[in-house]
């Protein structure tokens, strides 16, 4: 090892009955080379990790990832495949869009540890990037905050981040469920999503990652028998305020990936209820509004999933209660390719799509 990173360590307390504690260690590394194989390892003068490696992204290139939420440590059934796909170098970065482990407080904290050891193999060699969902409010969202490290300036609650052509956005849909935390959380979010999506559209910040890809735990739009399934708080706000759907017209939000429901579905383009294709032929080329992705069926220790409805909306395009998760490939400024692995066929692509833009602006209805 030629380098070394001295890092910093927290104290994280649980607040289950035991009130059990531990250290969180945090390392940040500085100055990496693009495109550059990198091995290391962590601790201290007492123990060392195995070794690990991961690779930096390339100056240019195609950006992959594999996107699912509501993986559990128990029936974790997607969890062999995206370990093999990782570590045959076909993702740069994973998107776990909540619900984690079934729960991360569960036995005082200890299931926890043993999902953070299952997802290792993945998370040791590709950025691991998450968004809350409803399964981490336990102590105020405490187990989550503490054990993943998002690069957002307050918390890990919401942050964005850029790779290649993609600004990605990852918001809490929690903070608009869990209010006994503090309604303040709602107001400072709306605020920094408003402001964080105002400056990815500057006009030399959209030319350079024109794709604005948003991620949140429950969707707004959804075909499942559940009273949960659409997120009207998230759509329309509370009491007239923070309504978070406006902003992906006025702010050109290409696409948003959701999970929560425990099955997969895609939608047209899709904006205040009403579907806005690009055309009947080619309803995802030069769309006229943002397409949703729901990917919760990775598998976890609860019910598989809720049944659809037996009447589909317009906007809903495809649907599938098969376990599985998402692979998404941004080639491009102007093409991005998503497919849906159903691991319940052994690994068998069962949807797919082309998402194709000329340009990137605002929606005009």
């Amino acid at each position: 090892m030629d380098h070394e990173a001295v890092g910093s360590s927290k104290l994280f307390v649980d607040g289950g009955p035991l009130k059990r504690s531990q250290h969180i260690h945090s390392v940040t590394l500085r100055d990496l080379r693009l495109d550059t194989q990198y091995e290391y390892h962590a601790g201290s003068k007492y123990a060392w990790s195995e070794k690990f490696s991961f690779r930096t992204f390339p100056e240019d290139g195609p950006v992959r990832a594999a996107i699912y939420g509501d993986l559990g440590n128990a029936n974790a059934q997607s969890l062999p495949y995206l370990q093999d796909e990782t570590e045959r170098n076909h993702f740069d970065l994973i998107l776990h869009v909540g619900d984690f482990a079934y729960n991360l407080e569960y036995s005082n904290a200890l299931v926890g540890d043993e999902f953070m050891r299952q997802i290792q193999p993945i998370a040791a060699i590709v950025p691991y990037m998450t968004c809350p969902g409803n399964h981490e409010h336990a102590y105020n969202f405490s187990n989550y905050a503490s054990r993943f490290s998002m690069p957002g300036r307050d918390s890990s609650l919401f942050y964005s981040f850029d790779v290649g052509p993609v600004h990605f956005v990852s918001i809490s849909t929690e903070v608009y469920y869990f209010t006994e935390f503090g309604e303040e959380l709602i107001d400072h979010q709306y605020d920094w999503v408003k402001s964080d999506l105002e400056k990815a559209n500057l006009p030399e910040n959209r030319l350079e990652r024109p794709w604005i890809v948003m991620f949140g735990h429950r969707p707004m739009y959804c075909s499942n028998i559940d009273p949960d399934c659409d997120s009207e708080l998230t759509r329309f706000g509370i009491d007239g305020k923070w309504a978070l759907e406006p902003f992906l017209k006025d702010y050109g939000v290409d696409l948003v990936i959701w999970a929560h429901d425990h099955s997969y579905e895609r939608t047209y383009p899709l904006y205040d209820g009403k579907v806005h294709k690009g055309s009947e032929e080619e309803p995802y080329v030069n769309p006229g509004a943002p397409v949703h992705i729901i990917t919760g069926s990775a598998g976890c220790s609860e019910e598989h999933h809720k049944p659809f409805n037996s009447s589909y909306a317009d906007w809903s395009a495809f649907r599938s209660l098969d376990y599985g998760y998402t692979r998404f490939v941004a080639y491009n400024k102007s093409h991005i390719y998503m497919e849906q692995v159903d691991v319940d066929l052994k690994g068998e692509v069962i949807d797919s799509f082309w998402l194709i833009k000329d340009e990137h602006k605002v929606y005009e209805f």
